[in-house]
């Protein structure tokens, strides 16, 4: 067998050896037996491919020559090529040979070569073919609506496959090379070639045609794509393409098989091409993020990723070759596990086991078939996969690429390190292209799960806090080790979800009071937690403060893991307090600390703001626990109350005012003043003021002074106080 190079033009000019004579080549004949033409076809993959298709064969006209792989064919003795595969390619060449010539008005003894191309599948095509060359379009509006209009055109036509699809690709071809001047001579130049290999003394039977082109099926998406990833290999390395496709179509299929048909494994097709692709982007987004780079703004195409990563363009390109065979490798083997499944849910889990690590419940525990399935949207151009979860997923696949050197028991520790590290750093795992921390936090996970420890020399990768915390971990148990069981499930608790500072190392006896305490109403929590103090946080703004919810998971999260907030420490002071009065907690405990808290408030007749929050519900609508005070110092007693997380909306309001009176609340004021008529009421930290406008300017009616004690607390009541003023100025109803 002898491979040459052609080009569409000299093909047909060309002597061959068959059976020991010389042949010229004088027709191309599409057999009975192959399949439609496709590119053509109006389908979302057949779109893409045909789009693909076409910018290379118009980059080859317009800057540089590209060679089309191999076209596999037989010559008989009479000259007539038979293709067993190439069809497609020589198909969109004879199109574009056809458009050239027709566009350029080129002689008919120059294109007289297309003459001798033709489809031997059914009459309707090979008549077509042929009325084809001598039809002489005018361009003045789509070809395909011209040809059609011909009286040699019958309407049924339309409905051939082969030839609808003709019609399509004529138009695209028109689109991509209107503008493009001189086509005819730059084919003429071999600007776009083939290598042709003549199959001797093979026999193309029809079961040798049905065995290699699946009769009647276009080409897949996926079979175009390991076509080209086969391609781009073999440029660099041929016997590396050879291992690569073998793998794809043995190993790696046997891998995939299991998740196929969204993991039910019914599919009619049962086919895996869907998750291998899936996969193929996480492993080039990997790929990325390795480099220092983000995938953002960058194309999501498979074809062009592969284009991007695996093309002899690439530097890198050995590597990247050698990643994607790692990262698929590595889920075919692993020690002691018969599949990935059995393998995950050995040390994951939703809620705390021994051994495991906690997964939000939101997704499933086999995180490798959830990249399968929902790496990208049904498109492939949009990344469903979060970050927190690529990056899981990339620490347990550095550890499965190095089981040689990793312990399990080692590893069971070290993903334990990275998870908790994930479940608190969700502001600094972030890949935008001017905050992008994922190559950095790449390397922090394979510092952890290759060797342990943190390592400090890694720039913004993980939340600074956690980091912190972790390293004070690993020393802790390396001093005691017995503690490992308590803390891990400390850990796992869902208010702490890996961070423990609001408790701390030095308080780990309390592990069980805290579970017990959150058995309890968060609302009696809640209360319990500011009769014993006022723990609440202020956000760095220095006008919003952070208490908890009835409700609001968010809240509590908000005060137990350390942020930009002031007041942790005051927090944590006030929550190892609470749970050194008892060992275990209940509704009737708690409900017993915030009565008598409020009981020697009213009996001392002291009142700080702290009882309000205790004494009355509003204070605590259940929402995102956010208190508004923008001069605190001033105005100790200025909360109002915010309904929304970060702005004042119209269920904004001051507490008092609405536990007073709330019918005359003002929503359109946010909840700041109590309306009558053209009075009005509002607060200072020690009087309410009763007033109406004169024109522009404020007129003070009445004053109500609040007793406050030198100190600056109330010694009254502050709403009592209101309530029996609005009665008596009968201001109320």
């Amino acid at each position: 067998m002898g491979t040459t190079l052609h080009s569409f033009m000299d093909i047909f000019e060309t002597e061959f050896d068959v059976g020991g004579d010389k042949v010229l080549l004088k027709k191309i004949a599409i057999p009975l037996i192959q399949r439609d033409y496709a590119q053509g076809r109006i389908d979302s993959d057949i779109n893409r491919v045909r789009d693909r298709f076409l910018s290379s064969l118009y980059d080859a006209i317009t800057k540089e020559p590209v060679t089309l792989d191999f076209v596999y064919g037989d010559i008989d003795a009479n000259g007539t090529m038979t293709p067993l595969d190439g069809q497609q390619r020589l198909t969109t060449l004879f199109l574009l040979h056809w458009y050239a010539a027709k566009k350029q008005n080129i002689s008919a003894e120059k294109y007289a070569f297309l003459k001798m191309f033709s489809y031997e599948t059914r009459y309707s095509v090979r008549y077509f073919c042929s009325e084809l060359v001598k039809f002489n379009p005018s361009f003045s509006k789509k070809i395909s609506e011209e040809i059609i209009n011909q009286a040699w055109f019958p309407l049924d036509w339309k409905k051939d496959p082969t030839i609808s699809s003709m019609l399509v690709m004529l138009d695209a071809i028109d689109e991509q090379f209107k503008d493009v001047p001189d086509i005819w001579n730059k084919l003429s130049d071999k600007t776009i070639t083939f290598y042709f290999l003549p199959i001797k003394d093979m026999g193309l039977t029809d079961e040798l045609y049905i065995k290699m082109n699946s009769r009647g099926k276009p080409l897949t998406l996926f079979e175009h794509f390991k076509a080209e990833l086969e391609r781009n290999i073999r440029a660099i390395d041929e016997q590396r393409a050879v291992t690569i496709i073998d793998k794809i179509d043995r190993t790696w299929t046997d891998l995939l098989w299991r998740y196929r048909d969204g993991g039910n494994g019914n599919s009619d097709d049962n086919i895996t091409d869907d998750e291998f692709l899936r996969y193929f982007k996480f492993i080039c987004d990997i790929i990325c993020y390795r480099n220092g780079q983000s995938p953002q703004g960058y194309s999501s195409d498979e074809f062009d990723l592969l284009q991007q990563y695996f093309s002899v363009s690439n530097k890198n390109v050995i590597a990247n070759i050698a990643t994607l065979e790692a990262f698929f490798d590595c889920w075919c083997y692993i020690d002691g596990f018969s599949n990935p499944s059995e393998f995950l849910t050995s040390f994951m889990s939703s809620q705390h086991e021994p051994g495991k690590i906690i997964v939000d419940s939101r997704y499933i525990i086999d995180i490798f078939e959830d990249c399968l399935h929902s790496y990208s949207d049904k498109t492939g151009r949009t990344r469903q996969f979060p970050l927190n979860r690529i990056v899981l997923l990339y620490a347990i696949t550095v550890y499965l690429q190095h089981q040689a050197e990793v312990s399990q028991g080692e590893y069971s520790r070290r993903i334990r390190i990275v998870n908790n590290l994930i479940q608190n750093s969700e502001d600094e795992v972030s890949d935008r292209i001017d905050r992008n921390r994922i190559p950095a936090i790449l390397s922090e996970v394979d510092a952890i799960i290759l060797t342990g420890t943190i390592d400090d020399t890694v720039e913004n990768n993980f939340n600074v806090n956690q980091l912190q915390e972790e390293k004070e971990k690993i020393a802790f148990l390396a001093d005691h080790p017995k503690s490992a069981d308590t803390l891990f499930e400390l850990e796992d608790h869902p208010m702490l979800k890996g961070q423990i500072s609001i408790i701390g190392l030095e308080n780990l006896t309390y592990a069980d009071r805290f579970a017990s305490l959150f058995t309890c109403s968060w609302d009696k929590i809640d209360c319990a937690l500011m009769a014993t103090g006022n723990y609440g946080q202020q956000e760095r703004n220095k006008w919003r403060h952070q208490f908890a919810s009835k409700s609001l998971q968010l809240a509590w999260d908000e005060l137990f893991h350390k942020s930009a907030n002031a007041g942790f420490d005051n927090t944590k002071n006030i929550l190892v307090q609470l749970l050194s009065t008892n060992e275990t907690f209940t509704d009737d405990i708690l409900e017993g600390i915030a009565t008598a808290f409020t009981t020697e408030c009213e009996n001392s007749k002291n009142y700080p703001w702290r009882y309000y929050y205790v004494k009355y519900p509003l204070f605590r609508p259940g929402s995102f626990g956010k208190l508004s005070n923008s001069k605190l110092e001033e105005n100790p007693y200025l909360f109002s109350i915010m309904q929304t997380k970060s702005q004042w909306s119209q269920n904004t309001y001051m507490p008092y005012l609405k536990a007073a009176d709330d019918a005359h609340l003002s929503r359109d004021e946010m909840g700041q003043f109590l309306e009558y008529g053209e009075q009005y009421i509002y607060c200072e930290n020690a009087a309410y003021l009763l007033c109406k406008l004169d024109g522009e300017d404020e007129v003070e009616l009445d004053r109500v002074d609040i007793s406050q004690d030198d100190s600056g607390t109330d010694t009254e009541d502050r709403i009592i106080k209101l309530k029996r003023y609005l009665k008596r100025k009968k201001l109320q109803g």
